[in-house]
């Protein structure tokens, strides 16, 4: 098969057409590409925002409940103390039903249990060794 004038002419207008529309084509597509790639990194940005609020709500969201929770807690201990306070005839009768559970609670040898004035008899010369006399 062979070209004649007027084929080579159409095969070449044709390759110049092609290479006009590639060369236009390019810097296009390249801005087309760059959009493209910001839109994508701003929807990420958008997401990765809406994520980190969504957490900080759920943090301020628990932090309230908890919160919420250490008052109840509170609330109930007070109304506890009020009831065993009450029973045992005020704070003077509260303080020392405390003062015996502390002592029971504890594994000691020694207890000092204070007196009227709230002052503890101390058995200092007890606990020291006798001097020797040196006869």
């Amino acid at each position: 098969m062979r070209l004649t004038g007027t084929g080579v002419l159409g095969l070449s207008i044709l390759f110049f057409v092609t290479l006009s529309g590639v060369l236009w084509g390019c810097p296009s597509y390249n801005v087309y590409s760059k959009e493209q790639s910001g839109r994508a990194a701003l929807a990420e940005a958008q997401s990765s925002r809406q994520i980190a609020v969504l957490e900080a709500r759920a943090r301020l969201e628990s932090a309230k409940m908890l919160a919420d929770a250490e008052v109840v807690r509170a609330e109930g201990a007070a109304r506890a103390n009020r009831i065993l306070q009450d029973s045992l005839g005020g704070p003077d009768g509260y303080l020392r039903y405390l003062q015996i559970q502390a002592i029971d609670a504890k594994d000691a040898s020694i207890i000092y249990v204070p007196t009227e004035a709230g002052l503890p008899l101390l058995e200092s010369s007890r606990l020291t060794p006798a001097p020797r006399s040196s006869d």
